[in-house]
């Protein structure tokens, strides 16, 4: 019996096979054969087999170098089986047959030198066509050793019982003298903070804070620490609160509350002189989010150089107290623009004036706004964007249009750049440009203000430490854990910014008090002065807490906070001491 011949192909379809390869390495092969062989132009190459202009020239150069190109060989297949899984598969077996879960099975196999992971055991046994088991009360479960469970934080059960007792978190009692001349009290009852009888509203808050205060490169693992009986001391509490009810708490806080205790928490440091109110450093940053949620917008994330889901969040830091003032996490695209009145908005609200001196990037706002700023009297200094009509025109001006001015900065390694001055109008406004050269930088530094007195170095020196807060920002995402929706505790970000403002400005009112700390930023304070631990005693006249021997503990002792009684009214007026 004849077999029958195939059909053959048709003769477009086997053109096609070379002109429309379906692999990547073919697809590579005819595109350098139409370039190297048949002397295509790269462009019309490129575009034929759908490489880009630049990707196809870089093909092209690795090509050139590349000793021994392969092309049309098959890749080697791996291993078609798992030998771990293999060897227990027929335990796993036997120990699910005996309702053992996935983790007791893992350990038993470890216990026989079968080292498997929980996943991997339940890989085998969903291979197995084994279903999970139904979820078992603890009672239920075989006798192994658990995490400890701790007691519910109930105010109403906090005991000041004499005993004795170590806490790791010992220097955060050095911010107690701080907490009392803020009265968190009061701050809860201004920002109408909810509240039960087990947790009060200034207890949840003192607890929030707490959080900021004690934490080590954005590490906010609080269940780590709710054994800690010295941590649930300091909120005055009997246990310290669990992240579940923490998270719960943040999200229950309004955009208006968060607002109120910002004004509340600016009144209460105001003879402080924290914050004295001259000048000020404005900017944004994206919070990123790593989740699925219709809500969150994509915004540009400086330290990925991309635009991701994240949270948009714009900040204000004084310029002289170098503290956080104000931050707003409740922002939508396109509202950008405005946050920067809100802020004057909310600072005349709190002090009874407005901001006279406003320092922000170029990106900040729009150019009718700085219209509006110069209408209100507001001093402001920018940066214009590098346009390429701009660029040109900085490169066409003569050298004597150039003039070379000093900055009075002895630490500063380009201390003589070339100034070009003039006033230009935007937006219907007069306003003062300033091209700087030989500052560093290989682009020209565009200046932009309505400060029509200073003179260009006292401009150039103060648009500099602007820098300030940068390296707060940098800071605040690495010690203050600033980007929540990534951490253990999930806090509401809008709450969290506000906690971000008032820590910070605890901690740049102890550095005042701690001999060469003034400047120094909060992981550096916390690494030397606050990571201590300490051993408490509790007795009918007060509460000592000893602080253990640390090499920077003599600087502690001179700043006058140690043996220095203070009144605690969450304890009953207890008074407090600190020792070394």
């Amino acid at each position: 019996m004849a077999v029958p011949d195939k059909a053959p192909k048709d003769l477009s379809d086997c053109q096609s096979f070379f002109l429309t390869p379906a692999s990547a390495k073919q697809r590579q092969y005819e595109a350098l054969r139409a370039y190297f062989v048949e002397g295509r132009p790269s462009r019309e190459v490129a575009r034929a087999f759908g490489y880009s202009a630049g990707s196809f020239q870089v093909l092209c150069h690795h090509f050139r170098r590349e000793a021994d190109p392969v092309f049309f060989v098959s890749p080697q297949r791996g291993p078609r089986e798992q030998p771990k899984k293999s060897a227990a598969r027929e335990l796993i077996i036997e120990l699910r047959k005996r309702n053992y879960s996935v983790y007791e099975i893992s350990e038993s196999l470890q216990e026989q030198q079968l080292s498997l992971s929980p996943t991997a055991v339940r890989e085998v046994l969903k291979v197995e066509g084994f279903a999970p088991l139904p979820r078992r009360r603890d009672e239920e479960r075989p006798e192994r050793v658990r995490v400890s469970i701790e007691p519910v934080a109930d105010v109403r059960q906090f005991s000041l019982t004499p005993r004795q007792f170590h806490t790791r978190c010992g220097g955060l009692f050095l911010f107690v003298p701080y907490l009392l001349r803020l009265s968190l009290d009061t701050l809860a009852k201004s920002a109408r903070l909810s509240g039960s009888k087990m947790i009060p509203a200034a207890h949840a808050l003192r607890s929030c804070l707490a959080l900021k205060l004690w934490s080590i490169e954005r590490k906010s693992h609080v269940m780590s620490l709710v054994a800690d009986e010295g941590l649930a001391l300091f909120a005055g509490l009997n246990a310290f609160p669990k992240k579940s009810y923490l998270s719960e708490y943040s999200s229950r806080i309004t955009h208006p509350q968060t607002t109120a205790l910002l004004g509340a928490y600016q009144h209460q440091i105001a003879g402080d002189e924290l914050l004295p109110g001259h000048s000020f450093n404005l900017d944004f940053h994206s919070v990123p989010y790593h989740g699925e949620h219709p809500v969150i917008e994509q915004h540009y994330v400086s330290m990925r150089s991309r635009s991701q889901k994240s949270i948009l969040t714009f900040l204000a830091q004084d310029a002289d107290g170098h503290a956080f003032c104000y931050a707003n996490a409740d922002l939508r695209k396109g509202e950008e623009a405005e946050e920067i009145f809100r802020f004057i908005s909310f600072w005349e609200k709190a002090h009874g004036e407005r901001p006279r001196h406003l320092v922000f990037d170029s990106r900040l706002t729009t150019y009718a706004n700085l219209a509006r700023l110069e209408q209100m009297g507001i001093t402001f200094m920018t940066l214009r964007r590098r346009s390429a009509a701009l660029l040109k025109e900085v490169a066409l001006l003569p050298r004597s249009a150039w003039r070379t001015v000093e900055l009075d900065v002895s630490a500063r390694k380009f201390r003589t750049p070339r100034v070009f001055e003039q006033t230009i109008r935007l937006a219907g406004e007069s306003f003062r440009q300033l091209f700087i050269q030989d500052l560093g930088h290989d682009e020209p530094t565009l200046l932009l203000t309505n400060d029509r007195r200073s003179s260009a170095a006292k401009l150039i020196t103060r648009y500099a430490q602007r820098m300030l807060i940068e390296n707060a920002l940098s800071d605040a995402v690495r010690f203050f854990h600033m980007d929540a929706l990534s951490s253990a505790v999930g806090l509401k970000v809008d709450f969290d910014m506000s906690l971000l403002v008032i820590a910070s400005g605890l901690y740049r009112l102890l550095a005042r008090t701690m001999r060469g700390y003034a400047d120094a930023q909060a992981r550096l304070i916390f690494r030397d002065l606050i990571d201590m631990p300490a051993s408490v005693d509790i007795s009918t006249s007060g509460v000592q807490v000893h602080f253990h021997r640390r090499a920077h503990l003599p600087i502690v002792s001179a700043s006058g906070l140690l043996n220095t009684p203070v009144k605690v009214p969450w304890w009953n007026n207890l008074p407090l001491r600190l020792t070394a």
